[in-house]
């Protein structure tokens, strides 16, 4: 395994972070939607969320709503909710099964693979291109059992963006295989409204600076952390449980039956990646964590946050709630701190940003790649 820090320490004991402006001004957070998630893979929704032929669920992307829906092939499709006669929202349910779907004002009609299949009078204009004005795709990418579109029309490489942060983290792809994030099921959701700018989600979960002040349970379970050194800041390492903690559970007490392909350096260890620009992933030696934000507002953020065990785990009706609830306090933690922050973002003491000490440098990362896509 590769274990190094991610790139040399920056000169100088602080560094300068955003300016309060990038987490409260509306212009900033449209440019955000046009230049970040409109352009990026973004991670959706389960595939297990759509089982069956027919099944659709409705997700916010940036400023588009996307309908997900599987095909009568078992392939995932998914389409900008609005029809191409006059615009209307074709699907009005967050969720559904369909077997095809019908504009409620019209009654154009798309197949589950978007193709415009009848309308009234359809067939007295055959010039009509059924493809052309079929709804309008979005492309999807499947990986880790998560569905990701990217609403550009060229989207970004997926192995370069994605994966990319993957290795960046991780030091080689291949070291995520162990976790078989794929074949895990869904033992626990939970969904969380954050009043806090996304950005300030993201830089929270990126350090661990504030770990030893408002994490009790996590700093039992992970006593470096109390240290204010976030695992993500080296390559390839995971932080140590410590003496006596049998799992990653809320009283440190054993969790459910492990993940059968880790290696020694994993079975005691958590591993986060941070997978720009909206998805963490948490790595334990029984379970994954995976959360996928979905910025509404300059300050609001909608997460969705999934704990996968083991099918059999799953299957057997395993109690998980210590597990689910270590975390789940973690979360509920962290968002309290990012929305007592956010008021303050549009402080004139805070209109040429914050500080970012020797432990959250690595952030300095994460708000040059903002610059950069905004240009």
């Amino acid at each position: 395994m590769i274990i190094e820090q991610l790139e040399e320490p920056l000169p100088g004991s602080i560094l300068p972070t955003l300016g309060g402006s990038w987490y409260t001004d509306p212009d900033v957070f449209a440019l955000e939607q046009e230049r970040i998630f409109s352009t990026q893979w973004m991670c959706v929704l389960r595939g297990d969320d759509l089982p069956a032929a027919g099944d659709y669920r409705l997700v916010q992307v940036g400023r588009e709503q996307v309908v997900v829906s599987r095909n009568r092939r078992g392939e995932i499709r998914a389409f900008l909710n609005v029809c191409r006669h006059r615009g209307m929202r074709v699907c009005t349910e967050p969720a559904g099964t369909a077997r095809k779907f019908q504009c409620g004002y019209h009654a154009w009609t798309y197949d589950l693979d978007g193709k415009l299949v009848a309308a009234p009078n359809l067939t007295k204009m055959p010039d009509v291109d059924r493809d052309a004005y079929g709804l309008r795709g979005v492309a999807v990418q499947e990986w880790m059992g998560y569905v990701w579109v990217c609403l550009a029309p060229e989207p970004p490489s997926f192995t370069g963006t994605v994966l990319g942060d993957l290795v960046t983290r991780l030091g080689e792809a291949e070291t995520f295989d162990a976790w078989q994030v794929a074949d895990l099921r869904l033992g626990k959701r939970i969904a969380y409204d954050v009043h806090a700018n996304w950005k300030l989600i993201i830089e929270n979960f990126m350090e661990c600076y504030h770990c030893a002040t408002i994490h009790p349970e996590l700093t039992e379970v992970i006593p470096e952390f109390a240290d204010g050194w976030a695992a993500q800041t080296y390559v390839g390492r995971g932080a140590e449980f410590g003496d006596g903690v049998e799992g990653f559970t809320v009283d440190g007490s054993a969790g459910v039956t492990p993940l059968p392909l880790l290696t020694a350096d994993q079975e005691r260890r958590y591993f986060a990646v941070t997978i720009k620009p909206t998805v963490f992933v948490n790595m334990v030696p029984d379970h994954v964590v995976v959360h996928r934000m979905f910025p509404t507002a300059v300050d609001r953020t909608y997460v969705e946050c999934d704990w996968l065990f083991l099918p059999e785990v799953v299957e057997a009706g395993t109690d998980v709630s210590r597990s689910v609830e270590l975390f789940d306090r973690v979360n509920r933690q962290d968002f309290e701190a990012c929305e007592r922050t956010q008021p303050a973002m549009s402080s004139v003491a805070y209109a040429d940003g914050g500080s970012l000490v020797p432990a959250e440098h690595h952030i300095e990362a994460f708000h040059a790649w903002v610059r950069e896509q905004l240009g």
